[in-house]
């Protein structure tokens, strides 16, 4: 695995854009508070790169992840200078609340399984998300429930659009295949069970044992 000098270095050879100090200058940094942590966003000639407390702080894990999503490399800054550079940043940030950060435009998910009943799982990238028919039905419940559960915030679309998008996914739900483990005890079974489970023994076999 190369290290971060190599990559950037390889990276500069393929073209990427080693910026000067008055040629990099961001659009602004939205800090976005809530959902149990705190997440930032660069703006940065059209590009939006999101970055923990931790990433912004660190300028090789801050040059390395512009580099890899804006295409550009920010200036080597003096340890000291650049950590003055990002106190400021900070203190200028807008902030914003969660459930105000961008909507992914790309979102698409993978499927929408029945579990029988009004319980439905959404699956997102890997993630099983699951849903009453009621929270599926609802714009902001649906939202909210992704991300919480996928970290991912879909697009608000018209309520009508949503409502005929998610007809679709329901009209092409598939059903969730049936769990061996989950086959029930038919109820003449069970009862023919009974005596047994409570502990009881048929005459003949007490017989047996006298």
């Amino acid at each position: 695995m190369s290290t971060d000098s190599q990559y950037i270095l390889e990276s500069i050879s393929q073209g990427c854009v080693m910026l000067t100090d008055d040629e990099f200058v961001i659009d602004r940094l939205v800090k976005y508070i809530g959902n149990g942590r705190i997440r930032w966003h660069v703006e940065f000639r059209g590009h939006r790169v999101e970055f923990t407390t931790g990433q912004l702080k660190k300028q090789p894990a801050f040059r390395r992840k512009m580099l890899e999503q804006a295409g550009v490399l920010p200036p080597q800054r003096a340890g000291a200078d650049y950590r003055r550079w990002v106190v400021d940043l900070r203190k200028n940030a807008i902030e914003l609340p969660w459930r105000d950060r961008p909507a992914d435009a790309g979102f698409a998910i993978d499927g929408l399984v029945s579990l029988g009943g009004d319980r439905w799982t959404v699956d997102y990238q890997g993630k099983v998300i699951k849903f009453t028919t009621t929270k599926l039905r609802r714009q902001t419940s649906f939202r909210k429930r992704m991300l919480l559960k996928a970290k991912v915030l879909p697009p608000l679309l018209d309520p009508v659009a949503y409502r005929k998008w998610m007809d679709w996914l329901i009209q092409n739900a598939t059903e969730a295949a049936p769990q061996a483990s989950d086959a029930s005890i038919s109820e003449k079974s069970w009862l023919d069970d009974l005596p047994e489970l409570a502990g009881w023994q048929n005459e003949t076999s007490l017989e047996g044992t006298n």
